[in-house]
């Protein structure tokens, strides 16, 4: 190695001599190829001197080496020429070729010394892959750079074959460009399959000519809602859809770059858009109209109505004219049965059937795997395979379905257990609609759970509990993107990146010790590509960690901070935005009164972006006190740290209405709690920080107190108009109390959250 190393340094001083702008190629890229193997050889130099060799008789290698040469360009400014001769009499070269005694599919081997790079696939997509390989070890520099080459042997291969990522185009509808951009991104990423989901309650996107009130009623949607549950609209119609022609050319975009496009038509559930479109696919017959917020809706395909068999066979019909996949996705997830119940049309079909309910399963439930079971028989006669959401499980799964398993890994256990195929894909890691950090108030908007990077790299995609036959059964990963929250491009964006890049690793990386430090070092590298392609990115990775450690007895709240790398990190009390010249973390930071501490992480005495931590804090008569709640919180509102959240300190972030993930606690119109002050004392004020639905026009705050915990003198009683996110204030001056009592009672039962009791 120390050869090797004086070797690129004389070559390196020679090059700068000659006055050219010299880099060094690096291979710890990401994913991490299964081998490396660095030899002590002269490396190989690349400049505008160098040729990409082929035979052009082979379309697929000549398309792949127009991606190397344009990957070349992009990154250090010259356009190489190409070649088609013998291999004994290359010089200098880049040889592409196809070696079929590589026994992976997808894999590839690349052979790097002084006399050029021989790139070589066991097929086309592992060649192409060779050179997502070559593309990302080159660094992102000035023009007219030459790139010196390690000598080396680098064999490598994916652990799965199936590698995917989804977008969720109906919440939200994307152009064409747009989807082209997305897909270059996936295949950066060495991902072969794109899912997407085309057909939602709130708009169809799919062109289908046999019934074309789809996209002229279904694709439109006349306003959205505000976010989940805030009972407010944008009153700003949305629509759009794809034409058969542009999926098609989707499509043969992604085939270039080896990529498979899954399309799915979610039903029996989730079908309203279809409803509106044509009520008579309904239990009810409408009127139906296309959902303008978000959720899951009693209204679905009637299972019980033949129409709806002869509408999906013609819809699937055209979609397999669109779609050339392997796999048809029917997603299958989140349907109710209330109008199944209630339909006699449904309830005839389920007694012609013979269904009845049992111990696992409802009638009903069995009524939508026969409608699976019918759908999977129709979908294997055209050649292809059926795949839905883990619910296809319920009531029977189909003989040939694959199960991809997105409520946790329970699904995908239950499957393979079964010996059928499983794509995991659990909202537990995988699902990148979620915060990506729990600092949140930094974030865009989100839904309201966390995924950070490190949980998607340190995901293991083979459930625990399978045998060696079993565990064959988990064919593939993939995570997936709902864009409930997401209008714009960038911010689509911003949610997969660089997440995607930790996914990436676990669908080629043969599992092992996780080295997470060690991976955002190599995403060092491949931000530079993100910066150099325009692509949007989080930060959140690099930005510090904050663990609180609270002293009841001591009144003490303390924050500790941390990177996975160990980077300095530098911070401040006073609401100023950390530098250099700010206070240099060493040990837990004591956190007295009220404030704010921001802290910023430095590599190399450089900031990577913005990474910015921040956190209110407020220590008072009430923090780290028992607190006993006298109302019931609400099932959707449940913090992990329960009722603590309401006197440990920390206050809700304020940037949305969504970022109660750790720090709210809801209830359902009223909240009543009692602070235990441990002993009387004199108080002259009661804040609670709430946030209120707006839905709601106002709240009554009530502050009791008594000294014995039973009876209760009020205090303090007003009726505060609604504002989203405030701080509700008591002035209860002279009054002394070992026990406080706080009740906000919200108008038309709309919900409470509440994430601070602050008592002075």
């Amino acid at each position: 190695m120390r050869k090797l190393l004086f070797l690129i340094t004389i070559l390196v001083a020679s090059l700068s001599a000659c006055n050219k702008a010299v880099v060094e190629a690096g291979y710890d890229i990401i994913p991490l190829p299964q081998k490396i193997e660095v030899v002590e050889k002269e490396p190989f130099v690349l400049d505008p001197q160098a040729t990409i060799s082929y035979d052009a008789n082979n379309k697929g290698v000549a398309n792949v080496a127009g991606f190397l040469t344009g990957y070349i360009e992009q990154a250090v400014g010259y356009k190489l020429s190409h070649t088609s001769v013998q291999e004994n009499s290359l010089k200098k070269t880049i040889l592409l070729k196809i070696n079929k005694d590589i026994q992976h599919r997808e894999g590839y081997r690349l052979e790097i010394d002084s006399a050029g790079i021989t790139i070589e696939g066991a097929d086309e997509a592992g060649l192409f892959y060779g050179v997502q390989t070559l593309r990302k070890s080159i660094p992102v520099a000035s023009k007219e750079t030459a790139v010196i080459f390690p000598a080396a042997t680098i064999d490598d291969y994916p652990r799965f074959g199936y590698r995917g990522m989804h977008l969720d185009v109906s919440r939200h509808f994307w152009t064409v460009d747009f989807i082209k951009r997305y897909i270059d991104i996936l295949a950066l990423h060495n991902i072969n399959k794109f899912h997407m989901h085309l057909t939602e309650d709130q708009g169809w996107r799919v062109e289908i000519k046999s019934y074309p009130k789809l996209t002229e009623v279904g694709s439109k949607r006349k306003e959205t809602i505000k976010g989940f549950i805030t009972g407010e609209y944008d009153n700003t119609p949305h629509g759009g859809y794809y034409t058969q022609e542009e999926l098609k050319d989707i499509v043969q975009y992604a085939a270039q770059r080896y990529i498979e496009v899954i399309p799915e038509v979610d039903l029996p559930g989730h079908m309203l858009a279809a409803l509106a479109s044509y009520p008579e696919l309904g239990c009810t017959g409408g009127p139906y109209e296309v959902a303008t917020k978000w959720g899951i809706f009693p209204d679905v395909l009637c299972g019980g109505n033949e129409k709806t068999y002869e509408f999906l066979e013609k819809v699937f019909t055209e979609i397999f004219e669109i779609f050339p996949s392997q796999y048809i996705h029917i997603g299958g997830d989140e349907c109710p049965k209330i109008r199944w119940k209630e339909c006699r049309k449904c309830q005839a079909k389920i007694k012609a059937l013979g269904l009845t309910d049992d111990k696992d399963y409802s009638k009903e439930s069995k009524l939508q795997s026969y409608m699976t079971h019918r759908l999977e028989k129709f979908i294997s006669s055209h050649g292809r395979k059926l795949v839905g959401w883990d619910e296809i499980i319920e009531g029977g799964l189909a003989p040939n379905a694959t199960v991809m398993s997105w409520r946790g890994e329970k699904g995908g256990r239950i499957a393979a257990q079964m010996g059928r195929d499983v794509i995991m894909t659990p909202n537990s890691h995988l699902y990148f609609d979620y915060y990506q950090t729990e600092n949140t108030m930094t974030e865009p908007p989100a839904f309201p759970e966390t995924n950070t990077m490190e949980e998607v790299y340190n995901f293991d995609p083979i459930p625990s509990g399978l045998t060696e036959a079993e565990a064959k059964h988990i064919i593939g990963v993939q995570a997936n993107l709902w864009v409930e929250q997401i209008k714009e491009e960038s911010h689509v964006e911003y949610m997969t990146l660089p997440r995607l890049a930790a996914l990436a690793e676990i669908q080629w990386q043969n599992g092992g010790d996780k080295d997470y430090p060690g991976f955002l070092k190599r995403l060092e590298r491949l931000i530079a590509l993100y910066d150099m392609y325009g692509y949007n990115f989080s930060v959140a990775a690099f930005e510090p960690n904050a663990g609180f450690i609270e002293d009841a007895e001591k009144k003490e709240l303390k924050v500790g901070l941390s990177t996975p790398d160990n980077a300095d990190i530098f911070y401040t009390l006073d609401g100023s935005l950390p530098t250099l010249k700010s206070k240099r973390y060493a040990e837990p930071v004591l956190l007295e009164g009220k404030g704010t501490i921001k802290a910023q992480a430095f590599r190399n005495n450089k900031l990577i972006d913005n990474n910015l931590y921040v956190q209110d804090y407020t220590v008072n008569k009430a923090t780290f006190k028992n607190v006993e709640l006298l109302t019931e919180v609400s099932r959707y509102f449940r913090p992990p740290a329960g009722k603590a959240v309401l006197t440990d300190g920390r206050r809700g972030n304020d940037c949305h209405v969504f970022s109660y993930t750790t720090t709210w606690l809801g209830f359902g119109g009223k909240m009543v709690a009692v602070v235990d002050l441990g002993e009387e004392q004199e108080i002259s004020s009661v804040v609670v920080g709430t946030l209120l639905v707006p839905n709601s026009k106002g709240a009554k705050y009530t502050i009791s107190v008594s000294n014995d915990g039973k009876e209760y003198t009020e205090a303090f009683s007003e009726h505060k108009p609604f504002n989203a996110l405030d701080d509700l204030q008591a002035d209860v001056k002279n009054t002394r109390a070992r026990y406080v009592k706080v009740e906000i009672t919200a108008d038309n039962y709309a919900h409470v959250l509440v994430d601070e009791i602050i008592i002075e």
